[in-house]
């Protein structure tokens, strides 16, 4: 079979953080068309994918191997179907797509990715929160807590904590005390704003704020499992509503200010 990178047979889909219409017009119109979908049902709610074709297989990946759903994905392709692979949030982060591309690469299946919107954004918009402060942060960083899977030495949370920037936590909620000692290991005060963000865009969906001071007891209390981010949100202040603009705290972009020249306003 010659692999034709203009015409992918196999497409890795973010499906999004759970809400169905959080999935792009691009990933559900290739669900839609494709004649093998298969879906990580642990994360991705049957919703997303209702949208396949009657005659589609649709297949749960959750109880399969790597081994497994490649023999799924290759017997379709080799009989002239497009497969689905769809993946929650988006496929780049922590998607586990780079065993299963370098699979089809040795047998020279074309593959394409359609990104997803990531839970840490959707945390965001659900909280109406901005990750980016003029003056204050300008990066996000997104990490995890060393668990089963190691984490490199120069990318434990204390460390990346000592750059105090915005920062998104994936894949950590059963390690609340882990996550408490970084960060106070990488000097952020105690009153650091941080959201958890429960199944965001699921219906049971729950954003809880503490401070780091609080965390770890917040997330014992409040029973938040796997399916949490945690956004640590340094210089952004607790509050209820939004800040007015001319608040001292923190400034405003310069981006829409009337004195604010550019190229398309003077």
């Amino acid at each position: 079979m010659t692999a034709n990178p203009a015409d992918p047979r196999v497409w890795f889909i973010g499906a999004g953080p759970g809400d169905p219409e959080l999935i792009t017009v691009k990933g559900q119109r290739i669900i839609s068309q494709a004649d093998l979908v298969l879906y990580a049902g642990s994360l991705v709610p049957p919703q997303v994918v209702a949208c396949a074709r009657p005659d589609a297989v649709v297949a749960d990946s959750a109880p399969m191997n790597l081994q497994q759903t490649h023999a799924m994905i290759r017997e379709t392709v080799h009989s002239g179907g497009l497969v689905a692979r769809v993946h929650t949030g988006d496929p780049a982060l922590y998607g586990a797509i780079r065993e299963q591309m370098a699979l089809l690469a040795l047998e020279n299946i074309a593959c394409g990715v359609v990104p997803g919107v990531t839970s840490a954004f959707a945390a965001a918009a659900a909280a109406g929160v901005s990750l980016t402060l003029p003056e204050i942060t300008q990066s996000v960083i997104i990490t995890r807590v060393q668990g089963r899977t190691p984490v490199p030495e120069a990318e434990q949370l204390r460390h990346l904590a000592r750059r105090g920037t915005a920062m998104a936590i994936y894949l950590s909620a059963a390690l609340p005390e882990t996550i408490t000692e970084e960060l106070r290991a990488g000097g952020l005060p105690e009153s650091t704003r941080i959201i958890a963000a429960y199944r965001v865009g699921w219906p049971d969906q729950r954003l809880v704020e503490c401070t780091l001071a609080t965390l770890t007891d917040t997330v014992q209390q409040e029973k938040l499992n796997r399916q949490t981010v945690f956004l640590v949100l340094p210089g952004n202040s607790m509050h209820s509503g939004i800040q007015h603009p001319d608040a001292a705290s923190p400034p405003c972009s310069r981006l829409y200010d009337a004195d604010f020249s550019h190229g398309w306003r003077k």
